[in-house]
């Protein structure tokens, strides 16, 4: 049987063409120490630009910095030994007209900023430090009874439950406000200025933009998602990493959404949402967009703490298509393998082959299919109830998962299809899972398992409801072995 690589049919994305100049923030006003060197990195990145492109170089040392707009033809390079700092202040953040979890709209601007740009690059073994901590809001579930107290006493407000901490009482007021805004249809930017707390950014945002490459940097403890290439064309991300606190809400590792021919490899990712997570936009405004993301191949990633390794949606409206997978290991994860959608989405999920994963210490499920997405890890929630189809009807079809090994899961697979809308085409080659329970399937159609073996505490370790055209191939090898007592 042919390897995933080996049919991978998808060039390797083209890389940014920069021009050999050099150019070091200390050349143009920067020094470490306590002062802000917004001023000065940004004159060097201008200066940069304005001679046609080149490399902006941050030396070893603590800057502590406002907002960086990034510029075509510049690679922002920090050597090992810089820690960028972006300072926690809301007023050095603008608003600017942006994306956010599948919708546009108006959110303060990333630490790390860039629009229409082509060739960009941010290499280096350099840290970029979002502040996420002056950001985040904090549930309390989250967090033991000492971490919590503590928490409280740093400051902030609690919400009226006392089960959401707040960094400040701006934020706080700021999500009731925000939403009365947008429903009330306003669209001016002044409108949202008193819930500039509340919109808190990405790290990096890129927006329709070609030829970007993320390499050898560590990027960290965001404010909202951490890594949003959104719209953008031949991106490379490798040898990086990303971290956020595991109780970090909204933090993501890399959502590369709409993107096209995108390859993430030998990175790794320790984060307190999904880890790689690719999406295409939210409900109508995706699927008018119609901006799917598409050949995208990630390989030879690990992954420790995040809500999924590899994600796809649950914002996914505009389409996923032709992804390959392999040769990545998670660690401690919540789910492993995760789809992810809800009525009201629509958008196409096919052509997806995932190869040689390896997992261990999976919180909830080993592979997910959950078409009844609420936000909630490890619900399997399901409506017997069938809709008609269309257009807000998600599918999800022709997926191939291939050598999957789990150590230690919840649920080795579970697929939650719509009952108007089965998951369709999927093919279990080579599975093997120790778990708690096996696989429950429901409402899935032309379901091929093939080598499945299973290690479960259940007596019943495979559940069936709904599914029809199931094949078992080499009934033989499929072993079910109880676990002793």
């Amino acid at each position: 049987m042919n390897s995933l690589q080996d049919s991978n049919p998808y060039p390797v994305p083209e890389l940014p063409r920069i021009p050999e100049r050099t150019f070091r923030i200390t050349d143009y006003g920067a020094a470490g120490g306590e002062l802000l060197r917004t001023a000065a990195i940004q004159d060097t990145l201008d200066a940069c630009a304005a001679a046609g492109g080149g490399t902006v170089i941050i030396p070893p040392g603590i800057w502590r910095t406002g907002p960086l707009t990034l510029h075509s033809r510049i690679n922002l390079h920090a050597e090992r030994g810089a820690l960028v700092c972006f300072e926690p202040d809301f007023a050095l953040y603008p608003l600017l007209f942006s994306h956010y979890e599948g919708n546009a709209g108006w959110r303060c601007q990333a630490p790390l900023d860039g629009e229409a740009l082509s060739d960009v690059a941010i290499t280096g073994e350099g840290i970029f430090d979002g502040s996420g901590e002056a950001w985040r809001p904090v549930k309390r579930f989250k967090m033991t009874e000492l971490q919590w107290q503590s928490l409280i006493a740093s400051g902030g407000v609690l919400d009226e439950q006392n089960e959401m901490w707040w960094p400040s009482g701006e934020a706080l007021v700021g999500e009731a406000y925000y939403r009365r805004l947008l429903e009330e249809g306003q669209t001016e930017m002044e409108a949202y200025l008193p819930a500039r707390a509340y919109l808190r950014p990405a790290l990096l945002s890129l927006r329709n933009c070609k030829r970007v490459l993320l390499e050898g940097a560590t990027f960290q403890n965001s404010p909202a998602w951490c890594l949003h290439p959104m719209g953008c064309e031949q991106v490379t991300v490798r040898h990086i990493q990303v971290r956020n606190p595991w109780y970090s809400q909204n933090g993501d590792g890399l959502d590369l959404e709409s993107c096209k021919h995108a390859l993430v490899e030998h990175c790794r990712f320790d984060v307190g949402d999904d880890a790689i997570c690719l999406k295409s936009g939210k409900d109508e405004e995706g699927r008018r967009a119609g901006m799917p993301c598409r050949y995208i191949t990630i390989r030879h990633c690990t992954v420790y703490h995040g809500h999924g390794g590899v994600v796809i949606g649950s914002e996914m409206s505009g389409g996923v298509h032709a992804v390959r997978v392999s040769d990545c290991l998670f660690i401690g994860t919540d789910i492993g393998l995760r789809f992810k959608s809800a009525r009201g989405r629509g958008g196409v999920v096919e052509d997806i082959r995932m190869e040689n994963i390896r997992m261990t210490g999976i919180i909830h499920e080993a592979v997910s299919f959950h078409m009844f997405y609420a936000g909630v890890e490890g619900s399997e929630g399901y409506d017997e109830q069938s809709f008609p189809v269309t257009e807000e009807t998600p599918q999800f079809r022709n997926i191939t998962l291939r050598n999957i090994t789990c150590h230690g899961a919840a649920t080795a697979l579970l697929v939650n299809g719509l009952p108007e809308m089965p998951l369709a085409e999927l093919t279990v080659e080579n599975f093997s899972a120790i778990s708690k329970r096996g696989m429950v399937l429901r409402y899935a159609s032309n379901l091929k398992l093939d080598r499945i073996r299973l290690r479960t505490e259940e007596a019943q370790p495979v559940k069936m409801h709904k599914c029809s055209h199931v094949e078992l191939i080499r009934s033989g090898e499929l072993v079910i072995t109880e676990s002793p007592g």
